[in-house]
């Protein structure tokens, strides 16, 4: 005996348009004040951090996008809707941040070999002006971090952001102090190293979701465990877990029945709630399947139905 069931009960993530909205705004806005401060008074610290928080407007921009294409209704040809652009936007997010921050790296390197003197007051005003900015923003996505990989790469990014204008601001405290015209170039290096070890875990996680991969959050052996444990299943086979996007997670399996008479409905119910109870997997397809069935699928495929 085989039997299907397709679990789609529409489970919409929270909106952060507002969260986004603002969060770009007020970036924007410090992102020229940063930039006009550090070409006035040739800092490359300001200016360094003045193009990271615009790849930081540019990502939160790609954020938002991915987060709204994530909420299109599934059609005729993308039976899934547009989950998945989340995923790409936090892949994109983070590529474009590590670029930016190796060409950061570069300058400041070259700019070690001849330092300049700089304002050490203008630039802990403008950076203090960022902590605020910055902190401000990250508060916005701090509630969706945990759910999400998308707003979770946005909280980071903004968290991050204020610690590194918090660096800035040791900087030019440092500069004002010890008159060190090196301390402006070595603080945007260590605004490159902060940056990439921030973003190196999102750049992976998502890369790993763009192929498939288990989520981080999903034990996969565990699922195994609790679908074997459920009451007359006998075997499970073509089990595979995925991400449909940054905050829902798709499961599909052949579960072997070691009775027939079996009932189906009550079966299919435990499951689906024991994998949202202990897995946050909303999105259960399963197959039921009798151990003859079973057994002609490995003849047929050498592994089983898929």
């Amino acid at each position: 005996m085989s039997a299907a069931h397709d679990h789609g009960h529409s489970h919409a993530p929270a909106s952060f348009n507002r969260a986004f909205a603002i969060g770009i705004a007020l970036n924007l806005a410090f992102v020229a004040i940063e930039a006009w401060y550090g070409w006035k008074i040739n800092s490359l610290a300001l200016l360094a951090d003045a193009g990271h928080n615009l790849s930081d407007v540019a990502g939160l921009v790609l954020a938002w996008g991915g987060a709204l294409a994530g909420r299109l209704r599934p059609d005729a040809r993308h039976t899934y809707g547009w989950q998945r652009a989340s995923i790409l936007a936090a892949f994109v997010n983070a590529l474009l941040l590590l670029v930016a921050m190796g060409s950061l790296a570069w300058e400041a390197v070259a700019r070690l070999g001849t330092p300049e003197a700089t304002e050490g007051w203008t630039i802990m005003a403008v950076a203090g002006v960022g902590i605020v900015v910055n902190t401000a923003t990250a508060l916005l996505f701090m509630r969706g971090r945990k759910g999400d990989l998308n707003i979770r790469g946005a909280f980071l990014h903004m968290a991050a952001d204020a610690l590194v204008s918090l660096g800035v601001v040791i900087g030019g405290a440092l500069y004002l102090w010890q008159g060190w015209a090196w301390i402006d170039p070595v603080m945007s290096l260590a605004i490159a190293v902060v940056i990439v070890l921030g973003t190196w875990s999102l750049f992976r996680q998502s890369l790993h979701l763009l192929f498939d991969g288990v989520p981080e959050s999903v034990d996969l052996a565990a699922v195994r465990t609790l679908l074997m444990a459920l009451p007359g299943v006998a075997g499970v086979h073509d089990l595979h877990v995925w991400a449909m996007g940054t905050s829902e997670t798709a499961l599909t399996a052949h579960l072997v029945l070691a009775d027939p008479a079996t009932n189906a409905d009550a079966l299919m119910h435990e499951a689906e709630h024991e994998l949202h109870e202990h897995f946050e997997i909303r999105h259960v397809t399963l197959q039921l399947e009798s151990p003859a069935f079973a057994l002609q699928c490995r003849l047929r495929t050498g592994a089983g139905c898929s």
